[in-house]
């Protein structure tokens, strides 16, 4: 075991909510604390460290934070009582919004990070086993984490994600990404690439670029002049071994022409892309400060299709926002007819302390904001199946991740982030095969391993599909 040996091994559990950004920065946590003799284990229960990493952006999340730091309290006495130690950690959106909350309600709490601080996470650890109080972090400071994270990276496995930006300074009304990540930032271009390369070396095949504002990258690159998004994805597809480009969340405003021409021109970017509208009613798109019409972002979706035929897409959706009308919503109803989603996500309005839209006058009723959400989301599940049953008699390209559920059976990635599930030797995970879809499930895919090209036809369940 490297830098420590199995009678120093520390347990390390880390409880993750909210997006892959989230996902990525507790990857990320874990690799902080791996020279000190963390490791990371399944369970909280007889854990030396815990860590849960919050997201401020979902409904409810003060409460199922404060729940999960109630049964983790008693953890915590237990093992104190056996002369044991449990260092305690709320990290996240949530840390960095209420962390004088939090140590008030939950003084069993050693540690409060936000997210902008996690890099300094050893010191923080050595500060909570000398101090009498909670170690709360939560300035946004002036240095940049990734320059003080490890350059070595534990493995992710077949799929990865990789932070390229950080922070938005686009002040949506409804949103508190930029009071809790802070302005827009992004990673030097040789940063980004070194760590890809890593990654790939550590078995990636596949890497997701992350940021709050993704497409609005502008990251240093060699001679001082700035990269775009798409002149990144054209650098990071020339690395030997990765099969696989995708990058989330993106803004329509930051959808510029060299970033829809790498949609054309970039094989490693696959077809699917996840763009948030939000509202398809230009009053209520105003009201949320976006930044574009609902015609606006009707004119990315054409000229992506255009560059990109198959290009699959998902989106966000909020129902009843402050101040949306029946009338609105038909826009919104409009949109997503005139558009036809693979897949999205919708959530009915709920206030975020400190937003401009939580104190905004003309709250829609909550009864209505449930049948709202329950319309739109009845159209577009019916969406998504009609996606997934189009996909079958296709012979697509999957990326193999590893073992399905079921004896014999694999699971993989559709080049539309569907999950595909088909029998298949464990030894061709980590390969791109051709695979004949069979049948369509509400959230997944089921096929047949097909020959072609690097599968034999002795593997194959059938004889490759007429050109």
């Amino acid at each position: 075991m490297t830098g420590t040996d199995a009678a120093t091994r520390k347990r390390l559990f880390l409880r993750t909510w909210g997006c892959q950004m989230n996902v990525y920065d507790s990857a990320r946590m874990a690799d902080v604390l791996a020279p000190l003799g963390y490791a990371p284990v399944e369970a909280p229960e007889g854990a030396d460290m815990v860590i849960l990493n919050t997201c401020h952006i979902r409904e409810k999340a003060s409460e199922k934070l404060f729940s999960e730091l109630g049964r983790l309290r008693d953890l915590k006495r237990e093992r104190e009582a056996t002369g044991q130690g449990m260092v305690l950690a709320v990290a996240g959106c949530v840390a960095q919004a209420e962390g004088a909350e939090i140590t008030r309600r939950a003084p069993w709490v050693d540690i409060v990070l936000g997210p902008q601080t996690y890099h300094r996470l050893p010191e923080m650890v050595a500060r909570a086993s000398r101090a009498a109080g909670a170690v709360i972090e939560t300035e946004m400071p002036v240095e940049q984490k990734f320059d003080h994270l490890p350059e070595q990276v534990a493995s992710q496995g077949i799929t990865a994600f990789l932070t390229v930006q950080e922070g938005c300074d686009k002040f949506c009304s409804f949103c508190v990404v930029p009071y809790t990540r802070g302005a827009e930032y992004s990673r030097p271009t040789a940063a980004v690439v070194a760590e890809a390369r890593r990654l790939v070396a550590a078995g990636a095949r596949e890497i997701t670029l992350l940021g709050q504002n993704v497409n609005a990258y502008h990251g240093e690159g060699p001679g001082g002049r700035a990269w775009s998004l798409g002149r990144l994805i054209r650098e990071l597809a020339e690395i030997p071994g990765l099969l696989r480009l995708r990058y989330t969340t993106s803004h329509p405003r930051d959808m510029d022409d060299d970033l829809i021409a790498a949609h054309r021109e970039v094989p490693a970017l696959m077809p699917y892309l996840h763009l948030p509208v939000q509202s398809g009613s230009d009053r209520v798109l105003a009201a949320m400060n976006r930044g574009h019409t609902a015609a606006e972002f009707l004119a990315v979706v054409d000229r992506l299709r255009e560059a990109r035929p198959d290009l699959a897409l998902s989106s966000d959706f909020i129902a009843g926002h402050p101040g949306e009308t029946s009338e609105d919503f038909a826009q919104t109803m409009a949109l997503v007819e005139r558009v036809g989603f693979a897949m999205a996500y919708s959530f009915k309005y709920s206030p975020r302390p400190g937003t401009p839209a939580a104190g905004a006058p003309f709250q829609v009723p909550e009864v209505e904001k449930d049948a709202r959400l329950q319309a739109l989301q009845a159209l577009l599940r019916q969406q998504q199946d009609e996606f997934n049953r189009s996909r079958v008699g296709l012979v697509v390209r999957v990326l193999l991740t590893g073992p399905g559920r079921h004896p014999g059976q694999v699971a993989g990635r559709s080049p539309w982030l569907q999950p595909v599930h088909l029998a298949a030797p464990l030894e061709l995970v980590g390969q791109e095969v051709p695979v004949r879809i069979l049948a369509a499930h509400p959230n997944s895919l089921s096929g047949l391993l097909a020959a072609g090209e690097g599968i034999p036809a002795s593997l194959s369940a059938e004889e490759p599909a007429p050109a």
